[in-house]
């Protein structure tokens, strides 16, 4: 009932949205008197600004098709490398660049978002490497017939997403960067491959704001996860995908579920954002406006993921703590942290993330005591929140650098 709730929800306002937007192009109009007089332009912004909030959003495209390295423009070229039913792996190839230049995979969290949110991670990272980044799928887009996909599943699709990477770069030792969620997943798979001693075992594995060992400094998404028991959870945040939509029958955990909970943590902070593209619309700074509405055209693209990898990351990182008491299990056999010796490890906080707090992320680095200080580094953004530290100046200009040199100095 939950799912078909809000896609009737979702109707109503899409007309509400459709109509809006046409008011708007209207009282806007220069052909139209009331655009110059009265109260036609703030009509026309509010209905503008509300028009935005209700519309429904689908996948983005990266849309990346040149970055400028040098001062000079070079065509970036992206393919789809892999094919997999919960998620694909992108390349992107800046052209007339070496080709022995490092091939780092970048992991986009499963979280409700699209991979599209690490767009600007991609294109500064493009200034220096070759990128492959995760392009997980919707749930509610995977037929029912496609199985199961839970944590054991995507730390399975990192190893061979990194094997891929590995096998295409000719043997040259890759890179890995885990954005926020993924941290996990990434440092069990590093793990896993450093243990079995695999070729794609990564040089370094650079995790941001990720929740390693969330008992460090815990946050509000960290306290509800830990006030309710899983079956909680199951009872109250798990739908089953209607039957308009491929994946008919599946069980997941909805992204207007995800976002509804996001928006809710910093309400006052979201509803002064429409405040101020409502501000900018009336006094004409349409590039201002623009800018927020990019931002909340990318925020507000969500997607649903499986239940049981909700579940079971709910389960092992914020209930159990799994990784950091040297319990995780992978289908079985234990993740021994311990053993990675061969990857290089850097751990990248923001200083004002209200998702993942502080220490979190820095303890993947106590937790592997056999790897020698010099594959270590520690780097706080700060002044970054939790979305600062892979988007926007200051991880172009602060936290950006710091990634490219540690990549550099460990690229044997």
């Amino acid at each position: 009932m939950l799912y078909h709730a809000y896609e009737l929800q979702r109707s109503w306002m899409n007309s509400a949205s459709a109509l809006a937007s046409i008011s708007a192009g209207m009282l806007s109009s220069p052909a139209n008197p009331l655009s110059y007089m009265g109260m036609g332009p703030l009509a026309a912004s509010a209905l503008d600004v509300f028009a935005h909030a209700t519309a429904h959003y689908g996948k983005p495209e990266f849309g990346i098709d040149s970055i400028d390295i040098d001062g000079k423009p070079h065509a970036v070229v992206q393919s789809t490398v892999m094919k997999r039913p919960f998620g694909d792996l992108l390349r992107f190839r800046v052209e007339g660049q070496p080709a022995d230049r490092p091939r780092l995979l970048i992991v986009a969290p499963m979280s409700g978002h699209y991979a599209t949110l690490l767009r600007g991670t991609v294109e500064r990272m493009l200034e220096s490497a070759e990128v492959f980044i995760t392009d997980w799928a919707d749930a509610k887009m995977v037929p029912a017939d496609a199985g199961k996909f839970d944590l054991d599943d995507y730390i399975d699709y990192l190893i061979e997403f990194a094997e891929h990477v590995h096998d295409e770069a000719g043997g040259q030792r890759i890179h890995m960067m885990a954005v926020c969620q993924p941290s996990v997943p990434a440092f069990a798979a590093t793990a896993l491959m450093n243990l079995h001693n695999s070729p794609a075992t990564p040089a370094t594995l650079t995790m941001m704001g990720g929740p390693i060992d969330t008992r460090e400094c815990p946050t509000v998404v960290n306290n509800m996860a830990m006030q309710r028991p899983i079956e909680w959870f199951r009872q109250s945040v798990i739908a089953t995908v209607p039957m308009k939509y491929a994946g008919a029958g599946r069980r997941v955990y909805p992204g207007f579920m995800q976002l509804s909970a996001f928006m809710s943590m910093n309400l006052s902070s979201h509803m002064m954002s429409h405040y101020e593209m409502f501000k900018h619309l009336t006094i004409g700074d349409e590039a201002s406006a623009q800018a927020t509405k990019d931002f909340y055209d990318e925020y507000r693209s969500v997607c649903d993921m499986t239940a049981e990898f909700y579940l079971q990351t709910v389960e092992e990182v914020f209930q159990k703590h799994s990784i950091p008491k040297g319990e995780f299990r992978h289908k079985g056999e234990l993740v021994d942290i311990t053993q990675i010796t061969d990857t290089a490890l850097l751990a990248i906080e923001g200083e004002r993330d209200d998702i993942s707090g502080l220490g979190q992320t820095k303890a993947a680095l106590k937790l592997t005591p056999n790897l020698s200080d010099g594959k270590k580094r520690y780097y706080m953004a700060e002044g970054a929140g939790h979305y600062g530290i892979f988007n926007g100046s200051r991880w172009r200009n602060k936290v950006a650098p710091v990634v490219e040199e540690w990549i550099a100095a460990h690229a044997g």
